[in-house]
């Protein structure tokens, strides 16, 4: 396959054509053969993630609510549910369930370095309902997702971040133009509808951060990332059906980098545009909490294992890390299991006296454990300008007797350059899905890994 897609030729691309513009043309033109194996390997390790984040994800009280939502008002369509069920739904409520339920947990994709975008929670229950609802094949999803990741990347990265600072959840900003993307992909959309539906959608970003700093209502996070999906659906089959929408949304005047954005570059929505494949930034968990607690949970756990040190051992942690862990994540008395997965200090306390690598280690019982609270508030965190990147951390452990253990934090597994293997991938799959069974659970593992082959897009129940 060749490193360069080819660019539309609907109309010239360059200066004065807005980014929408460019962007739904490389989308409606994009095939498969366009695209190198290793992006391509990289997209269907990330829709497996998140299918399986999703089984896991459906079985909490917010899921459940949203899922019970979802079949009253739209019961006896064509779509499935990631959670184990038989039940068939219209599609922009199955897409809004299971993006509530791949991000009930913490546990969903994002892109390294960060730019407020989670690839598999906006674009993989898109592009699940619309090709159950549509007949579509997995390498049409294929497609879909690679489209949408590259569209969905380029807008996170053109907003530097900004969104955050004056209090949005940048994923639920950024993820209605991938899931439009995606889903207008699906759906078979040219060139001119696709740059409508990113039109509509920039009129359904949401999101706030409201729930960090409230002692209750954390359950709302997880609904931004249903709410763009189901919004993706929504935008692409206006457009279809000749809705209009501004294709100025992204880089004109009142559009999302001049609205919810402060630093942003409109430069970066265009750059690399089929030769440089964002889709390789897409970055895994390993641990059910916020991205900022993901190195350094890891070089506690290395730090621990190197010097055979229990919870106990520890006097207190120091963190030297970027300014905004401590203007949103120095959560020291979380509510609720979400505010604790959004808390660096709650994280590494839960960390020295449990094992972060099973989800189940971030239960209420955690919220309550007076080993990890007294931890947690003895945690030392200053904010410093000197690090690689904003995941960066630099941790001591200072034990009882003195000693001083320290490391960079900068750096975790699955980050780009530091991928799962097939075998840990596959394991932490086969962990999500445990509540489908052995046998089922393979049986999807293997349909989506080999997603371009398939008549469609499996789910939980089908597997069975």
């Amino acid at each position: 396959m060749s490193d360069h897609a080819q660019p539309s030729q609907d109309q010239p691309l360059g200066p004065g054509v807005p980014a929408a513009v460019q962007l739904a043309q490389f989308a409606a033109r994009l095939q498969l053969q366009d695209v190198p194996q290793d992006v391509l390997r990289r997209a269907k390790s990330c829709i497996a993630d998140t299918v399986a984040c999703g089984v896991f994800g459906a079985q909490f009280a917010w899921s459940r609510a949203v899922a019970d939502y979802a079949r009253r008002y739209a019961s006896g369509g064509p779509c499935g549910l990631f959670a184990p069920s038989t039940e068939r739904l219209q599609a922009p409520l199955a897409a809004l369930a299971n993006g509530a339920a791949v991000h009930a947990f913490e546990q969903d994709s994002l892109r390294f370095p960060g730019a407020g975008v989670h690839p598999g929670a906006a674009l993989v229950p898109t592009i699940a309902a619309a090709c159950q609802d549509a007949g579509a094949n997995g390498a049409t999803a294929l497609r879909a997702f690679v489209a949408g990741c590259e569209v969905l990347f380029r807008i996170g990265a053109a907003s530097h971040h900004s969104s955050e600072k004056l209090g949005f959840h940048a994923p639920g900003l950024t993820g209605v133009y991938g899931a439009a993307v995606a889903a207008s992909v699906v759906y078979g959309l040219d060139s001119d509808s696709i740059a409508n539906a990113m039109g509509a959608a920039g009129s359904m970003s949401a999101g706030l951060l409201a729930f960090t700093k409230s002692p209750q209502g954390a359950m709302v996070k997880r609904l931004h990332m249903g709410r763009a999906c189901e919004a993706g659906i929504l935008a692409a089959r206006l457009a279809q059906s000749g809705f209009d929408g501004p294709h100025t949304v992204l880089d004109g005047r009142f559009g999302y980098l001049e609205v919810f954005c402060r630093d942003g570059d409109a430069s970066l929505l265009v750059q690399g545009l089929g030769t440089q494949w964002e889709t390789r930034r897409i970055c895994h968990k390993r641990y059910a909490c916020h991205v900022t607690a993901q190195a350094p949970l890891q070089a506690l756990g290395q730090l621990m294992a190197a010097n055979a040190l229990r919870g106990a051992d520890v006097a207190h942690v120091e963190l030297q890390c970027n300014d905004k862990l401590l203007s949103h994540h120095d959560i020291r008395a979380p509510q609720d299991v979400m505010q604790a997965q959004y808390s660096v200090p709650f994280c590494l306390a839960l960390g020295l006296y449990r094992d972060p690598l099973a989800p189940t280690s971030f239960d209420e019982s955690a919220l309550h454990d007076p080993d990890i609270l007294q931890a947690c508030r003895a945690v030392r965190m200053s904010a410093v300008r000197d690090l690689p990147s904003s995941w960066s951390a630099r941790l001591t452990l200072v034990l009882h007797d003195g000693r001083r253990l320290a490391c960079e934090a900068n750096a975790f597994k699955g980050m780009p350059g530091d991928e799962l293997s097939a075998r840990e991938e596959q394991d932490r799959f086969n962990l999500l899905c445990a509540s489908l069974g052995d046998s089922a659970a393979q049986r999807l593992y293997e349909s989506l890994s080999t997603l371009e082959d398939q008549p469609g897009f499996a789910h939980a129940s089908s597997a069975r």
